[in-house]
């Protein structure tokens, strides 16, 4: 790693045709994104109405045999159009962490972390998007004989022998949640953000590199130099793209955000993504935001804790930026 050249690090150079070039390069190898946007085909299997907002289960088609389900909670009352927040869980039981339900003690526990970002969301004055991530909760390996114990690890080997990768396919995913919340009355389809801890985080920053209509970005517990945490720490095989040490480190990457906003979120106790690889990821980050002429749209909150997401220091930030009154 140490010996390896990253052919677009960042070294003061002009940000547009860099970043131009970065972006291009990154698409290339998260593997092939469908090239048509098919029929949503948008279905309601559950209502829930509550006192502060209406949940409704929803399931619509990113791409030929692949159906996504999420969890759409929209503030009762919503008269006006809001802002928009698609939530990601990461290596979890599924999407209802996102909309606080616990089935055992262990779900329990991790909401608790803060990880019932749908209910902040709404409860912030958002419309929230919770969305089932490919291989996990509901859309979980079902058909192979054996299956691995980590739950994201056969989607991983299928989609590199698809000449894809898990990133990529989620990335899609968040790229048709955001085509379906642009049809919506009540969603304001100029600011849409997207959220998630650990994988969840993942998902968000690489789809926030790609997708321009992500207008805030907040990436909890994921953001750190690959050479502090990936390289050096085990990880999920869903965490890794072929070949990208070779093109960029992490803080470049974040240069594919700017000049839109990037929140990045984490443990100083984070055991998995250590406190001084998202320090050095950071400033590198910071240094293009700098170049891209917005230096004061990334900012990052500490929690003192570990691996999970900080709610309060973060939610002033999410609404400033999203214009939430």
């Amino acid at each position: 790693m140490d010996n390896t050249e990253r052919e677009m690090a960042w070294q003061g150079q002009p940000f547009k045709p860099w970043q131009r070039q970065l972006r291009a390069r990154l698409l290339k190898l998260m593997g092939r994104l469908p090239q048509e946007r098919g029929p949503l085909n948008v279905e309601e299997t559950e209502r829930e109405e509550t006192e502060t907002y209406v949940r409704r289960k929803l399931v619509f088609t990113s791409e030929p045999h692949a159906d996504v389900p999420v969890h759409l909670l929209v503030p009762r009352g919503a008269a006006r159009r809001r802002p928009a927040m698609i939530c990601l869980q990461g290596h979890s039981p599924g999407m209802h962490i996102s909309i606080g339900v616990a089935k055992n003690d262990n779900e329990k526990e991790l909401i608790a972390g803060d990880r019932d970002i749908a209910v902040q969301a709404v409860r912030s004055g958002f419309v929230a998007l919770a969305l089932e991530q490919r291989c996990f909760g509901e859309r979980g390996e079902t058909l192979q004989q054996q299956r691995a114990e980590h739950p994201c690890q056969d989607a991983v080997m299928h989609s590199l022998l698809l000449g894809r990768t898990v990133i990529g396919e989620r990335t899609w995913d968040i790229m048709r949640a955001i085509d379906l919340l642009q049809t919506l009355p009540e969603v304001d389809p100029r600011r849409i953000g997207c959220m998630g801890n650990s994988g969840g985080g993942t998902a968000t920053f690489f789809a926030a590199c790609l997708e321009r209509r992500i207008k805030v970005a907040v990436v909890s517990c994921y953001f750190c130099t690959f050479a502090h945490s990936v390289m050096r720490i085990y990880h999920c095989a869903d965490n890794y793209i072929p070949g990208i040490l070779k093109v960029a480190e992490m803080g470049e990457l974040a240069g594919l955000i700017a000049p839109r906003r990037l929140l990045i979120v984490a443990g100083r106790q984070d055991s998995i993504f250590p406190f001084e690889g998202v320090e050095k990821a950071f400033a590198t980050a910071k240094e293009i935001f700098g170049a891209a002429g917005r230096p004061d749209n990334i900012k990052l909150v500490v929690g003192e804790g570990g691996h999970r997401f900080y709610a309060e220091p973060s939610w002033p930030i999410i609404k400033r930026w999203l214009r939430v009154r």
